[in-house]
């Protein structure tokens, strides 16, 4: 992707289908054919036994190409040592990661980034049984510490404390209202982002979360995957490109993304049927509510390549269809400020 092209996604989050095209027509062929039948893995727990192999990521094991075909690329072990020096001694004393922690709860599924203090991403499904139920009300609930996460690397409630930011749900409290406890458990810190509140969190984002769940009553099932980015930007001072981003907390300890992603697969019901996908990327910043959905379409693939993740890798291309020409994409907008005022509680610290 060149730094132009990345220059119109950071500046807009995408024009419409026109950008659509032009972004996927940058990519190979080989690129565009993409393997289902890769296999990726997340960094495992190191075992401390002493006599037990030590696990690392398969994708963090280097073979030399001669040694290949006697190792298994799926190994959970380090390879042995070739020579007089053998480096993966030091995996005895723990493996330095990066380690994503990875959360099942009820309404979500989300992993974490250690380094930035955001989560890296959040799955979530949506059903129209699933908003049928209302069992939650949000008012029983309170943001929580993330204590699954060490708490050197985890995110604290006072790092937003008069930051200027909201507590910014990736999976919205709205789309787990079947269950208290699952309502509850959206609350954690490791569901949240630093977002700008008045002209997005409250106002553009909540109409587009408001869309998603829109999405159930046309399609039986939908998924959605959402989280942060941090996305490069030029600077005229001396026409270079820098990634920069505030970090709140005293000391520095959440980062504010530039940007924030969704990836939406709207599944038709049926087993191998055909799956609506559409990806959007949003700044992090007030958006009036006349600017239409579409602007901020992107394809799936420029999302991966700006974050590093993948989303349909296993999806063939036989069974995609793009979102915005199944469906229409369009927000309708509803009142969602005077509606946060409701919720607040006495002598609560800002979002």
């Amino acid at each position: 992707m060149s730094k132009t092209t990345l220059a119109i996604i950071a500046a807009s989050a995408g024009a419409g289908a026109a950008i659509t095209a032009t972004m996927y027509s940058l990519r190979s062929p080989s690129e565009r054919n993409l393997d289902t039948k890769t296999i990726s893995t997340s960094t495992t727990t190191v075992s401390t036994g002493a006599s037990a192999p030590i696990p690392i990521p398969a994708k963090q094991i280097f073979t030399p190409p001669n040694q290949q075909s006697a190792q298994s690329v799926f190994s959970t072990s380090a390879p042995a040592a070739l020579g007089p020096v053998d480096p993966s001694g030091l995996f005895e004393y723990g493996f330095p990661g990066p380690v994503a922690d990875v959360a099942t709860r009820q309404a979500l599924i989300s992993s974490f980034d250690r380094r930035l203090r955001n989560p890296h991403w959040v799955a979530e499904h949506i059903t129209a049984a699933s908003l049928a139920q209302r069992d939650g009300d949000r008012k029983h609930s309170v943001f929580l510490e993330d204590e699954q996460v060490p708490e050197k690397f985890r995110a604290r409630l006072k790092d937003y404390f008069r930051s200027g930011y909201d507590r910014g749900h990736q999976v919205p409290a709205a789309d787990a209202r079947w269950s208290q406890g699952a309502m509850d458990e959206t609350f954690f810190l490791t569901n949240m982002c630093p977002q700008v509140g008045e002209g997005f969190n409250r106002d553009y984002w909540a109409h587009f979360e408001d869309f998603c769940r829109g999405l159930a009553s046309r399609y039986p099932s939908v998924r959605v995957v959402t989280g942060p980015l941090y996305l490069p930007k030029r600077d005229p001072a001396d026409n270079k490109w820098y990634v920069r981003y505030e970090v709140i907390g005293s000391p520095p300890n959440v980062a504010v993304p530039t940007h924030f992603f969704k990836v939406i697969f709207a599944e038709d019901g049926v087993v191998g049927g055909s799956v609506a996908i559409g990806a959007f990327m949003l700044p992090n910043a007030p958006i009036s509510n006349e600017r239409p959905l579409t602007d901020f379409e992107v394809p799936v693939e420029a999302i991966e390549r700006v974050s590093g993740l993948e989303f349909a890798s296993k999806l063939p291309a036989q069974r995609r269809r793009r979102l915005c020409s199944d469906t229409t994409c369009a927000l309708v907008i509803k009142d969602y400020a005077n509606r946060q005022k409701a919720f607040a509680k006495p002598n609560a610290a800002k979002r």
